[in-house]
C-alpha cells in the first residue's frame, strides 16, 4: 500500500500552491517587488508588513472556514505565524544587507571623508540631513568649534576627540594630517572675515569647502540636503540680504500703480520680484525683448496670482506709445531700468545708446511728469560718473536730465537717481562668464591685471533701490555702500579654486587687453560731489549741481538729433560737450579729446 494516495498527494500539491498563490498576489498588490533593493527605506518595511499580515490573516480565516466545513485544519496557525515572522525578516533583512553592500562597495569609495564646522543645533541638524542622504556624498567624521578649542564627536554622540586650536592655519594642519578633504561650513557664528581666510585658506590647500543654508527648526531634512553644496563666489560676497520691512516703503508701494521699465532684465526682473511681494494694486511690466519678459510672466503668474498684472511688449522711445500707456494705466510709482548697458557694444553703437539711454528716458520721465506720477525712480550706474565710455556719459545725461525736471515749476513728481556698481549675476557680468569658461576648461580670460570692481547681489541692489525710492523727496541722487573693491584677477583665481581647479596650472588665467571704453577702476561719486547721510546705513546723497533744464534740454535735443541720424562721431562730440569729464579709454574716440 502506497504511502501517499494520490488524493492526498493531490491536497497537499493545492494547498501548497494555494499558500504561494495567495502570498504572490499580496506582494503584487502591495507593490513590494517595485522599489529599488539599494534605495529601501521604512516605506518598504510597511509594504512587505501590510503584504505579510494580510496574507496572514486571510489564510487563518480560509483555515478557519476550511475546519467548519470539512473538519480538518488545512494550516496550522501557529506555523502560519511563525512563516510569516520568518519571511518578514528575511525580506526586509536581506535588503539592508544588500543595501550595506551596496554602499560599502559601490558607492563607499565615492564617498567624500568630511568634517563639520560647527557644534551647535544647525551643525547637527546639518549632520542629521547628510546621514540621511541615499546615496550618501559624505562620510561625516566629526564636528568641529573653532573658538578655543576643537571637539570631535561621532553622529551618535560619542566623544572621540577633544584639542585645543588657537589659528585657522592649525585647523588646515588638523584636516591634512587626517588626510580629510572636505570641510562642511555649518557655524553660524563664524564672523565675514574669519570665514573668507577660513575658504581661501582651504582652496590654498586643496580642501572643498561646502556651504549650509540658514536652518529653520522646521525645515525637512531632504530640503536642507538640497541646499547643502560646494560654496559658490556669491556666498564669499556675503553681503546681508535687504529685509523689505520698512513700513514706509509697504505702505508706498501697497497703494500704488507701478510701471517697471526693462522688467525682463537682471535688474528690473527682481525689482518686478520685491514689487510684487509687497502687494500693489496693479503693477505693468514693460520690455522690449518677448521671450524674457514671456518667462518673467510665467514666473510671477505662478508665485504671486493674487496681484493684478499687465505685461507690455513695447519701446520706451515710442512717445507716443508710452504717452497712450500712462493715459491707460496713470502709474503712481515707475521704477525706470530699460537701459543698454554693454560698454564694448555700445562704444560701437552710440547712437543707439542715446536712443535707449537718452531719449527713452527722457520720454518716460516727461510723460511721468505730464500724467503727476508721485515718484520716478531711474536706475544709474557707477559708470555715469567721470565717464569714459559711451554707455557711462549716456547714462550720466539721463541724470543730468532727470535732475533738471525736478526744478521745473510746473513740476509735482519727485524724481530720484539710484546709482550703484556691479552685480553679481547679471547678465553679461564676469562672473557667469568665468563658470563658462571654467566649465570649458579655460583660459579663463581678464582683461587687466590691475582692473578693480565694485559688486554687490541683485536683490541687494534692488532691495535699495526700494529704500531710496520711498526716503527721496526729488533730486537726490543716492549711491549704495559697495563695499570693498575687488581685484577681477583675485575672483578669477577664487573661482577657479572653487571649481576644484588649480589657478594657472588647471586653467589658465589670459590678459586680453582693456576693452573699448574700459577703465581700471570705476567710481560713484564726481570729485567736486559731496556726500550726506540718511537713516539707512548703506545708502548715502551725493550733492551734485544740478542744471537748469531749459539749457540742457537745448543739448540734449541736439545729440537726438545726431542720434536719429546715425552720426556716431557727431553723437560723441555733443556727449562730450554736456559732459565735459567724459574722457573716452581705449576708444576711436580719444581723438576728439585732443581737439
Amino acid at each position: 500500500m502506497p504511502l501517499f494516495s494520490s488524493g492526498i498527494l493531490l491536497h497537499e500539491a493545492f494547498k501548497y500552491l494555494f499558500f504561494v498563490g495567495v502570498h504572490a498576489l499580496s506582494f503584487f498588490f502591495f507593490n513590494t517587488y517595485s522599489g529599488i533593493i539599494r534605495y529601501s527605506s521604512s516605506m518598504d518595511a510597511l509594504k512587505i508588513f501590510s503584504s505579510i499580515s494580510t496574507t496572514f490573516c486571510f489564510l487563518v480565516l480560509t483555515s478557519f472556514l476550511y475546519h467548519i466545513q470539512f473538519k480538518s485544519n488545512l494550516f496550522q496557525e501557529t506555523a502560519l505565524l511563525i512563516f510569516s515572522l520568518f519571511l518578514f525578516c528575511l525580506m526586509f533583512i536581506s535588503r539592508l544587507f544588500y543595501k550595506e553592500l551596496f554602499d560599502l562597495f559601490w558607492v563607499g569609495g565615492n564617498r567624500k571623508e568630511a568634517f563639520i564646522l560647527g557644534k551647535n543645533q544647525n551643525a547637527i541638524a546639518t549632520a542629521n540631513a547628510l546621514l540621511l542622504e541615499n546615496p550618501k556624498r559624505f562620510q561625516i567624521m566629526g564636528f568641529i568649534r573653532l573658538v578655543d578649542e576643537v571637539w570631535l564627536k561621532r553622529p551618535q554622540k560619542k566623544q572621540i576627540f577633544n584639542k585645543t586650536i588657537h589659528y585657522t592655519n592649525d585647523l588646515i594642519q588638523f584636516l591634512k594630517d587626517r588626510k580629510v578633504s572636505t570641510l562642511i561650513l555649518a557655524d553660524e557664528n563664524l564672523y565675514l572675515e574669519k570665514k573668507l581666510k577660513l575658504v581661501d585658506l582651504c582652496l590654498q590647500n586643496d580642501i572643498e569647502v561646502i556651504n549650509t543654508p540658514s536652518i529653520d527648526q522646521n525645515m525637512d531634512p531632504k530640503d536642507l540636503s538640497n541646499q547643502i553644496k560646494n560654496i559658490q563666489i556669491e556666498d564669499l560676497l556675503q553681503r546681508n540680504v535687504i529685509e523689505l520691512t520698512n513700513p514706509e516703503t509697504i505702505s508706498l508701494v501697497s497703494q500704488s500703480t507701478v510701471l517697471i521699465t526693462g522688467a525682463a532684465g537682471s535688474i528690473g526682473s527682481e525689482i518686478s520680484r520685491q514689487i510684487c511681494t509687497l502687494k500693489p494694486k496693479k503693477v505693468i511690466f514693460l520690455d522690449f525683448g518677448e521671450t524674457p519678459l514671456h518667462q518673467l510672466q510665467l514666473e510671477l503668474e505662478h508665485n504671486f496670482p493674487e496681484v493684478e498684472k499687465i505685461f507690455l511688449i513695447d519701446d520706451v522711445r515710442n512717445h507716443k506709445k508710452m504717452e497712450l500707456h500712462f493715459q491707460n494705466y496713470k502709474p503712481t510709482l515707475v521704477y525706470h531700468a530699460a537701459a543698454y548697458k554693454h560698454v564694448p557694444l555700445m562704444e560701437k553703437n552710440p547712437c543707439q545708446a542715446i536712443l535707449t539711454n537718452v531719449l527713452g528716458t527722457k520720454i518716460i520721465a516727461q510723460c511721468a511728469q505730464k500724467y503727476q506720477t508721485q515718484k520716478f525712480v531711474m536706475i544709474s550706474t557707477d559708470k555715469a560718473v567721470n565717464p569714459s565710455n559711451v554707455m557711462g556719459a549716456s547714462k550720466r545725461v539721463a541724470e543730468m536730465l532727470v535732475q533738471s525736471l525736478q526744478n521745473k515749476p510746473e513740476n509735482k513728481t519727485q524724481f530720484i537717481i539710484t546709482r550703484f556698481g556691479n552685480v553679481l549675476g547679471s547678465n553679461g557680468s564676469v562672473v557667469p562668464l568665468f563658470k563658462e569658461q571654467i566649465a570649458k576648461g579655460g583660459p579663463v580670460t581678464i582683461t587687466h591685471r590691475e582692473v578693480v570692481r565694485y559688486f554687490m547681489t541683485i536683490p541687494e541692489a534692488c532691495g535699495l533701490v526700494l529704500e531710496a525710492g520711498t526716503m527721496g523727496k526729488g533730486g537726490e541722487i543716492f549711491i549704495f555702500d559697495m563695499g570693498e573693491e575687488i581685484k577681477i584677477i583675485d575672483l578669477a583665481k577664487k573661482m577657479i579654486r572653487l571649481s576644484g581647479f588649480i589657478p594657472e596650472k588647471d586653467i589658465k588665467i589670459k590678459e586680453i587687453g582693456l576693452r573699448p571704453g574700459e577703465k581700471l577702476y570705476e567710481e560713484l561719486l564726481t570729485q567736486s560731489a559731496k556726500t550726506l547721510p540718511t537713516h539707512h546705513k548703506k545708502i548715502l546723497i551725493s550733492q551734485e549741481e544740478a542744471i537748469e533744464y531749459n539749457d540742457l534740454s537745448i543739448q540734449i535735443d541736439a545729440l537726438i538729433e545726431s542720434s536719429t541720424h546715425a552720426d556716431s562721431t557727431q553723437v560723441v562730440v555733443e556727449l562730450k560737450k554736456i559732459v565735459p569729464e567724459f574722457k573716452s579709454m581705449n576708444s576711436d574716440y580719444q581723438t576728439l579729446d585732443l581737439s
